[in-house]
């Protein structure tokens, strides 16, 4: 059995205002378990020369210094597209990567922020009415949200985001394939009708501050899942819970889509109840 103390694998992070990201923390405690080094840099663009426009040459640059790969996140899961030499089938039908391995070469796009989120569901919002669902945002992490949404058994899905033609991208790949659901552009937020909510947008981040939707028109028959994890529980989530709603916030997702990503960086099983733990244990 090979020692893995005799080797480091290096990955990282690529978006934008990511210092307060705990993926570097979950993935080496997650290495430390299994005997492993890793590091685990971050490349937070809006210290970089360029911001998202330096993607190409950090993917380059990542790729040459003998990285095993690199994560992605908001605002170049879809950006990413373009720098990439092969897709997952999860990523190329979700048109969204948020992990990018590097292999004899090659550029590899993964998703793994849809299992992530349905895992998330899952055990967090455990019986949840999910006939008719309202997402608030369409970009990188909604197209996988979406996905999840679909494979969960949503029937019925109404996406808003301020760019209307990107709604309408994501409605239009949904609906091919899951010809039997109905999913639709809503050109402001529709929330009376709906089962529950699923806010995937960067607002209520540490960073960009705020409410996506009026909090009065939240009904305590619903329920509410961020995505966001910076903070843990964010302006839209304070309000919803006051209003009696059941809520879930974006720390479970981000640890399962970081096990993901562990495995396809390591080739490794992560423990994903570990990570959890260690997650939760971060405050």
């Amino acid at each position: 059995m090979q020692d893995t103390r005799t080797r480091t694998v290096r990955v990282g992070l690529i978006g934008a205002g990511i210092q307060a990201s705990r993926s570097p923390a979950l993935h080496r405690a997650e290495a430390v378990a299994h005997g492993l080094a890793l590091a685990y840099d971050l490349f937070d663009l809006d210290g970089i020369d360029g911001g998202a426009a330096a993607l190409q040459r950090l993917l380059q640059t990542a790729a040459g210094e003998g990285y095993a790969g690199l994560n992605i996140t908001h605002p170049c899961k879809q950006q990413v597209l373009d720098h990439l030499d092969e897709l997952s089938a999860e990523a190329e039908a979700l048109g969204a990567v948020n992990t990018v391995l590097f292999r004899d070469g090659w550029r590899v796009g993964h998703n793994t922020d849809w299992w992530g989120f349905a895992e998330n569901m899952r055990r967090g919002l455990p019986g949840a009415a999910l006939h008719q669902v309202l997402l608030l945002g369409a970009g990188g992490a909604g197209v996988a949200v979406a996905h999840a949404l679909m494979m969960l058994g949503t029937e019925r899905l109404l996406v808003c985001d301020l760019d209307h033609a990107r709604a309408g991208r994501l409605a239009s790949g949904l609906s091919a394939r899951f010809p039997a659901r109905t999913i639709v552009v809503a050109d402001a937020p529709a929330v009376a009708t709906v089962d529950g909510i699923v806010h995937a947008t960067p607002t209520g981040m540490a960073d960009h501050p705020g409410l996506p939707l009026d909090p009065d028109c939240l009904d305590p028959r619903q329920w509410l899942a961020e995505i966001v994890y910076f903070p843990l529980e964010t302006a839209l989530l304070r309000e919803a819970r006051r209003r009696g709603l059941r809520t879930l916030d974006g720390g479970g997702m981000a640890v399962f889509q970081a096990a993901g990503a562990f495995r396809l960086f390591t080739g490794m099983e992560p423990d994903a109840e570990r990570m959890l733990r260690h997650f939760r244990s971060m405050g």
